[in-house]
């Protein structure tokens, strides 16, 4: 099957320019200005903008946590990933403590396996170091799993300094990458038992106990160990400016440092919490929290500077039930947000319609660069020919208004409920097949491919 789209632009990491593309199959096998090529059906997108399909390397499907089940597992969540411009995500294997990593990753493979409708692949969690871990870590990179996931927080997942730093060495040396959750666990455990004894139990403590500078000193913390170990990280889910600020004074000193932040952080803030209704504040918690609206504009600077390579999504999601486990004790609402169906379009409107970021900055913050962090490039996060045919046609006259009714997750809400959108995603392509169309997902059965992933090259 040659497929033809007619008439648009297309984006890379480099800019955007008019051209035509051919799809053959489930490869791009040409693109050009006024291309002549016999097709079996030709899709007219004039007006609109091609991406490369979205990349969603943090979303978290079918997990375990604070006594329940995330409310989507691989099949809604890979489904709303769809819906959202996004054909590939990359979730994480998590073995308990103690459990090997082959027993993690055999688990998670029988989650996402037969279940998954977009393209897929694992990250490694590390919640625990020993001899038997570092023996399983070149079986990884041979599964295709090349990067990783550290904790310096959560009781189940916490690693101290000095296993991070033999860990992140080990890793450093296969020729791997790992990502850090950076919170300072004890004194947020502090901060935690004083509100508690005070009785103030309300949402409201959440981002009380969880400030901007405890993420700061965590992210110089972990810096600082990832210098002692010679190790390039990734700093997942960055909030505030404080925590950037580390990321540049570690780059000055020649350190590889990667940011990732959130669509969440860039959209929302911090006074959701302070709402009188419960359900209102409660669905708002996740960690690290939404931060005061001043931060929204110094993240988006850094997007624009290339300070922060990718924005991920952190996708958590819990239904407003779930979330009200919480109702007496802030520290028992499940912490995580719903978003990998709504990050396109976000970023798009909030970024490119108010001129924060540029068409190519977004598609190297949703395509590229985690592509070629995550080891997919050039298969994906490209429209050059040899690719997979992942295509998000972006139609900047489709604005509409976000509702959880129209979503495709099992939350049951949506973060960004009454949101109007500057321009909508008309139709999102799979590997050559057109998977969802003007907010529908086509595909009546589960099309995701495992993809395995190779080192590094951004």
């Amino acid at each position: 099957m040659r497929t033809l789209f007619k008439g648009g632009s297309v984006a890379s990491g480099r800019g955007v320019r008019r051209a035509d593309l051919l799809v053959e199959g489930e490869k791009v096998s040409a693109l050009g200005r006024g291309l002549k090529a016999e097709a079996d059906r030709i899709i007219d997108v004039g007006g609109c903008v091609l991406f490369p399909g979205f990349i969603d390397a943090h979303t978290h499907f079918d997990l375990e946590v604070a006594g329940t089940v995330t409310a989507d597992g691989f099949a809604s969540g890979s489904r709303a990933a769809l819906r959202g411009g996004t054909t590939t995500v990359i979730d994480f294997a998590c073995p308990d403590k103690g459990e090997s990593l082959a027993s993690g990753l055999g688990r998670w493979r029988e989650k996402a396996g037969g279940k998954t409708f977009c393209d897929y692949g694992f990250h490694m969690t590390i919640d625990d170091w020993s001899g038997s871990v570092r023996q399983e870590l070149p079986e990884m990179f041979a599964q295709g799993i090349s990067s990783f996931k550290m904790y310096m927080t959560y009781p189940a997942m916490l690693l101290g300094d000095g296993d991070l730093y033999r860990a992140l060495k080990e890793l450093t040396a296969l020729g791997g990458i790992c990502g850090v959750h950076c919170e300072n666990a004890g004194v947020i455990d502090a901060l935690i038992a004083e509100k508690k004894a005070a009785g103030e139990l309300s949402p409201a403590s959440h981002p009380r106990t969880r400030p901007p500078y405890l993420e700061a000193e965590a992210v110089a913390r972990l810096l600082r160990i990832a210098q002692a170990a010679g190790a390039p990280v990734v700093i997942v889910h960055l909030t505030n400016g404080e925590a950037l600020g580390e990321v540049l004074r570690a780059r000055k000193r020649g350190q590889t440092v990667y940011v990732e932040t959130c669509p969440q952080y860039l959209a929302l803030d911090e006074s959701l919490y302070f709402q009188e209704n419960f359900s209102d504040a409660a669905r708002y918690v996740c960690a690290p929290p939404l931060r005061e609206k001043r931060e929204q504009d110094i993240l988006w600077r850094a997007l624009r500077r290339g300070d922060i390579q990718t924005v991920s999504t952190d996708h958590c999601a819990f239904t407003l039930e779930q979330k009200a486990m919480g109702r007496e004790d802030f520290t028992r609402i499940p912490g995580g947000l719903p978003g990998v169906e709504a990050r396109g379009e976000l970023m798009w409107s909030l970024g490119v319609a108010r001129r924060r970021i540029s068409v190519a900055q977004m598609c190297r913050v949703l395509s590229e660069n985690p592509a070629r962090l995550y080891g997919l490039f050039p298969r994906k996060g490209t429209l050059q020919p040899g690719a997979d045919a992942d295509i998000v046609v972006y139609d900047p006259s489709g604005g509409h208004i976000l509702r959880a009714e129209d979503c495709e997750s099992a939350a049951g809400y949506t973060p960004y409920e009454g949101f109007a959108t500057d321009g909508g995603i008309r139709q999102v392509w799979l590997r050559g097949r057109l998977a969802a169309e003007s907010g529908n997902v086509l595909l009546s059965t589960p099309e995701g491919k495992y993809m395995a992933r190779g080192k590094c090259a951004l």
